[in-house]
């Protein structure tokens, strides 16, 4: 077996691969699927991280060959990946979601492109709420499970065996940036948003409501990467019951729901970033259908809090600097 990558670690359900680079995965709020476009949702935590291996037995031998790590979700929860890394030293990231990339909707396994781009820099990249969608848009995360056709896999695919998040890190050739820090500048802080048959319970990734985000053009060129540095890894998700069967460990509760959120007047974001370029979307992640039109396609009628249309107060939106770019934010 192959077991866990040394270069992986985890500190305090962060993620760490190699030296440079870091990944969270924040729960957050459901965007209303409603037509509208909403600002970023606030990070609500992180979802605790395991290894598959130290789970034993009680996980499949698939996963624990692999060294798998593992995060619970409810259905129908959202999620974001916060990215960590510094920014004189970034990494480039491909990011699938049941193996399929989630920026091109091409099916994971390619080593990184130019044309289209196919994988994110972070820095300067802070985050990735969704598949790219449109114009400044992705469409959120949305936990479903696998077998029901509503996830990305399925749509594109028709198949649903793979799941989970696939994550594949490339650190720059030697030489390319510096290995120790310049001064330190406040302008060098990442944002920060505060706040086969698959096994039974196995989940994937569909697509909720819409959020203007865009994901950067690669500023430094594919040409800086160092292929032969890659790092991959298999974040499972599983569902509430399952990651109780397995750990022994009850999973966190259910973040409140959008309408509640705004009515008590917490905060939502925003980048200052219009000067800076975003990726042009893939039609065929763009044709996706949402959970809550599949819903509706099948009849399913059912009122859900997440259905309902939110009214974002301006005042409620604060608006962060991407790293780098002078200035405080509001």
């Amino acid at each position: 077996m192959a077991g866990a990558d040394p270069r992986v670690s985890i500190d305090r359900d962060e993620v760490h691969v190699g030296r440079w680079f870091g990944v969270s995965f924040q729960r957050t709020l459901r965007i209303p699927d409603d037509g509208r476009t909403y600002p970023l949702p606030p990070g609500l935590g992180r979802f605790p991280v395991r290894r598959v291996e130290e789970v034993g037995e009680r996980a499949p031998a698939s996963w624990r060959a692999t060294g798998d790590l593992l995060i619970p979700m409810y259905q129908r929860e959202a999620l974001w990946l916060a990215f960590d890394g510094e920014p004189w030293h970034p990494c480039a990231v491909q990011v699938g979601v049941g193996g399929i990339n989630a920026v091109t909707g091409e099916p994971w396994g390619a080593e990184p492109t130019a044309e289209p781009q196919n994988y994110l820099v972070c820095p300067d990249q802070p985050w990735l709420d969704g598949i790219k969608a449109g114009p400044d848009v992705i469409r959120q995360f949305v936990a479903m499970p696998l077998g029901l056709g509503y996830t990305v896999e399925g749509q594109l695919t028709g198949v649903e065996a793979e799941g989970g998040i696939q994550l594949r890190v490339y650190e720059p050739k030697p030489g390319r940036f510096p290995d120790r820090p310049p001064p330190p500048t406040r302008e060098d802080l990442l944002p920060m948003r505060l706040a086969g048959p698959a096994p039974a319970g196995a989940m994937g990734l569909g697509v909720g409501g819409s959020i203007r985000q865009k994901i950067y053009p690669d500023p430094h060129g594919l040409d800086t990467w160092d292929l032969a540095s890659a790092v991959s890894l298999t974040i499972r998700i599983v569902n509430s019951e399952q990651y109780a069967a397995l750990t022994g460990q009850p999973p966190p509760p259910s973040p409140i729901d959008a309408s509640m959120y705004t009515e008590h007047g917490f905060p939502w974001y925003d980048l200052y970033d219009e000067e800076r370029g975003d990726l042009e979307a893939a039609r065929r992640l763009a044709e996706l259908k949402s959970v809550r039109e599949l819903d509706t396609e099948r009849g399913d009628t059912t009122s859900r809090p997440e259905d309902v249309s939110v009214a974002v107060d301006p005042a409620q939106i604060r608006k962060l600097r991407p790293p780098g770019q002078a200035g405080d934010a509001n």
